[in-house]
C-alpha cells in the first residue's frame, strides 16, 4: 500500500475508538443494540461488501436464500463487535455467560501428545472470542495475526487481543514463531480461509468452485507433528451465547495440497451448517486459474 497520512489515521482511529467505547460502556443489551446499527451502518456506507457476498453465494449456495444470509452476516458482524468491546469486563467468573465449550476432549488429547496443536480457524462466527475464551479456560495461546493497515487501530486491537495474555505472532515472521510455539507444546490459532497469492498457495475445491489457499499451514503441521484440531466459536440462537466447539483431530499425510484440501472440506462443512456466520463479504475466490476472467473485477 502506499503511505497513509496521519490525518486520515487519526480521524480512522478516533471513529473506530468511539464505536468501541460506546460499546464497552453501555448495558450488554444497548451494546448489542448500537452494534446492529453500526453494522447496518457498514452495510448502507460500503454496498461493495454486499454485491462481493451475493457473488460468492450465487457461485457456492446457489439454491440458498441469499438475502437471508447476509442479513445473518452483518448481525454476526455485530455480535462480533459488542463482544470484542467487552473483552475488559469478560472473566473466568462470567465467561460462561458469553460462551461455553464443546469438544474440548479433542484439544486435551492432542495437548497430551507434547508437540503442540495447530487450531484450524476462520472468519466464521467469533474468531476474536474463541482466543480470548480458550485463554481463559486453558492457557495462552498463540494466534497469527495481520497487522491492519491503520497502526493505531491495530495498536488497539492488539491490546485487546492479549488482555488474557494471548501471544500475536505476525504474518511476516510467522513459521519461526509457529514452530517456536509447538516446540513447547503450546497453542497457535491460524485463520485459514483466506485468499492466497498464486506463489504462495493451491487450488483446492472449496464449494464446487477451485480456491486459491495458502499451503504455510499444512507445511508447518507436517513439519512439527503438530495435532491439527478444527475449532470455531459458532453464535447459538438457542442458547442466546457463543459455543466454541472443538472437532477431531484431522490427519496430516505431508502432501500439501491434500492436507490444505481436507482442512478445506471440513471447514466447508461448518459454513453449511452455520452460512450466516461466515465472512461472504470477503473476496475469498479473487485468485483464479490461469486463463481464467476475475470474478469481482465489475463489484
Amino acid at each position: 500500500m502506499g503511505q497513509r497520512s496521519a490525518v486520515r489515521n487519526g480521524i480512522e482511529y478516533c471513529l473506530a475508538w468511539g464505536v468501541l467505547k460506546s460499546l464497552e460502556w453501555t448495558p450488554v443489551p444497548v451494546s448489542h443494540w448500537l452494534a446492529r446499527r453500526y453494522a447496518s451502518l457498514l452495510d448502507r456506507a460500503v454496498p461493495r461488501l454486499r454485491r462481493v457476498a451475493y457473488r460468492n453465494l450465487a457461485m457456492a449456495l446457489p439454491e440458498a436464500n441469499h438475502r437471508e444470509i447476509v442479513d445473518g452476516v452483518f448481525r454476526s458482524i455485530a455480535r462480533m463487535l459488542a463482544t470484542f468491546a467487552k473483552f475488559p469486563s469478560i472473566r473466568r467468573e462470567n465467561l460462561s455467560q458469553w460462551i461455553r465449550c464443546e469438544g474440548g476432549a479433542h484439544f486435551e488429547n492432542a495437548m497430551r501428545q507434547g508437540r503442540g496443536v495447530l487450531f484450524a480457524t476462520a472468519h466464521l462466527g467469533n474468531w476474536e472470542l474463541s482466543a480470548f475464551a480458550y485463554t481463559l479456560l486453558a492457557a495462552p495461546m498463540n494466534v497469527v495475526v495481520r497487522p491492519l493497515d491503520n497502526p493505531w487501530i491495530d495498536a488497539l486491537v492488539e491490546r485487546r487481543r492479549a488482555l488474557t495474555g494471548n501471544r500475536l505472532i505476525f504474518k511476516q515472521d510467522f513459521a519461526r514463531g509457529i514452530l517456536k510455539a509447538l516446540a513447547a507444546n503450546q497453542a497457535v490459532g491460524i485463520l485459514i480461509d483466506q485468499n492466497a497469492s498464486l506463489d504462495s498457495g493451491v487450488f483446492v475445491d472449496f464449494f464446487g468452485v477451485p480456491a486459491c489457499a495458502g499451503t504455510g499451514f499444512a507445511k508447518i503441521a507436517a513439519r512439527s507433528g503438530a495435532a491439527v484440531i478444527p475449532g470455531f466459536a459458532l453464535w447459538s440462537e438457542q442458547e442466546r451465547r457463543y459455543v466454541l466447539r472443538f472437532y477431531p483431530p484431522v490427519p496430516v499425510t505431508g502432501d500439501a495440497q491434500r492436507d490444505t484440501q481436507a482442512l478445506h472440506g471440513k471447514l466447508e462443512e461448518a459454513i453449511r451448517a452455520y452460512p450466516d456466520q461466515w465472512l461472504w463479504i470477503h473476496r475469498r475466490w479473487k485468485t483464479r486459474p490461469a486463463g481464467e476472467a476475475p470474478l469481482y473485477e465489475a463489484l
